[in-house]
């Protein structure tokens, strides 16, 4: 070799070592993982979290040697909070750079937008936030809860004793699938359990609604006709900081007409005074505040990569529950890429069901042989004055999904794919 092909040869080296592929390789011998979340619009609030945590969790697999001894490598798109925009995201990560995975989307809306091109181009989408179900896909695996993992068992516990014996509810979301499927099915359920009608308030806002004090006077003015009363929010996105400072100006107080939220978390807290906020409810499958080794070291692990990465506000950074889920799908996407010896699609399918990783929850999560989502804990919380939450009930153990509600009339027998 003469010296200026010695000199051609170290550089083209030291280059492959700075973007950390091993020696001899080229980028064509990463794995590509698409990321598709909304880093603007009104749901970059919550979504933006999500992308950090997807590359925190590539970075830790590339640490550890890859997948089957290639490195992986995120590529990342905004749909914008654009839900048409959704689709065409997804078909240029399927299309285009033709990654192996694709781990995104947070409304229901998104979702359902790219099911038809995941299934057209026989792609794999790994959705980690919690849905209304009433779907089951070949082609996603849904690492969030389905309603029997967080709405029905929340909606319980506010009717148990311990949870103030509710027997009036405001059922209050963002005006698309999600919200209303929901509040259909637990309507359902309220019925089964002997409330009626009259004694159900159900609204809805659009995305990025910002004035909430009429809804706040109607609640109560619901609430004031003399039986104890709760809301189930279903509020998604920015809107829920204007929810709760309106919330807080009316001074309703958990003791009075308690709130349990099914999508805000530790994130869209960051927003909020929560002083006023104390004892309000959210139920998810995970919360920042629980204390165990795994835990422990998730939390130090994202914060340490914020601060590497230059994240806004790094020194206050927190974890929710769709972050855990994220960082729980990709592991089990890497540990099934291992099992099939392949990223082949329906390689990796098959080789998903049975999974199990000891997520940050402390709880072993397995995946389901036969319908694509987590066995799951279910835990609510109560909101504190620094925007955490302290549990105040859980499932002492993981639950199987039923994405197919009993409480929705024709779904009898409904299980697997």
């Amino acid at each position: 070799m003469n010296r200026r092909n010695f000199v051609k040869a170290l550089t083209l080296s030291a280059s492959i070592a700075a973007i950390g592929l091993p020696a001899g390789a080229h980028a064509a011998d990463t794995i590509k993982v698409g990321i598709l979340h909304s880093l603007s619009g009104t749901m970059a609030i919550s979504e933006t979290a999500l992308k950090n945590v997807a590359l925190m969790t590539i970075e830790e697999i590339n640490a550890g040697g890859g997948v089957l001894g290639r490195k992986l490598e995120p590529v990342v798109v905004d749909p914008a909070s654009n839900w048409p925009l959704f689709a065409e995201r997804a078909r240029q990560l399927l299309a285009q750079d033709k990654v192996a995975a694709v781990f995104g989307c947070w409304t229901s809306v998104s979702r359902k937008s790219v099911l038809p091109v995941f299934k057209e181009l026989n792609g794999l989408l790994f959705y980690p936030v919690q849905y209304e179900g009433e779907e089951l896909e070949k082609n996603v695996f849904y690492t969030g809860a389905a309603p029997n993992q967080q709405a029905i068992p929340a909606v319980e516990y506010l009717m148990s004793e311990e949870g103030g014996g509710a027997k009036r509810f405001v059922l209050l979301g963002t005006d698309y699938v999600y919200p209303r499927t929901t509040n259909k099915i637990l309507r359902a359920f309220l019925k089964s359990k002997g409330v009626s009608d009259a004694d159900i308030l159900e609204d809805y806002t659009p995305f990025g609604h910002a004035d909430y004090q009429t809804i706040i006077a109607r609640i109560k003015q619901f609430a004031a006709e003399g039986k104890k009363t709760a809301v189930v929010s279903t509020i998604n996105g920015d809107s829920n900081v204007p929810f709760y400072k309106e919330l807080g100006n009316a001074g309703l107080k958990a003791t009075d007409v308690p709130v349990v939220a099914f999508s805000v978390g530790e994130e869209e807290l960051r927003g909020v005074d929560t002083k006023p906020l104390l004892g309000h409810l959210a139920a998810w499958n995970y919360f920042m505040s629980v204390d165990n080794p795994q835990n422990k070291a998730f939390i130090d692990k994202y914060r340490a990569w914020a601060k590497k990465n230059a994240v806004p506000n790094a020194d206050t950074v927190v974890t929710n529950d769709p972050m855990e889920a994220t960082y729980v799908g990709l592991h089990m996407w890497k540990q099934a890429v291992e099992k099939a010896g392949s990223t082949d699609v329906d390689k990796v399918i098959a080789a998903m069901g049975g999974q199990t990783f000891k997520a940050p929850s402390g709880f072993t999560l397995t995946m389901d042989a036969t319908n694509h989502h987590l066995h799951k804990p279910v835990l609510i919380g109560e909101v504190r004055a620094d925007g955490q939450f302290d549990v105040v009930w859980q499932t002492q153990q993981p639950i199987r999904a039923q994405p197919w509600s009993p409480f929705i009339e024709g779904n009898e027998g409904k299980q697997g794919l």
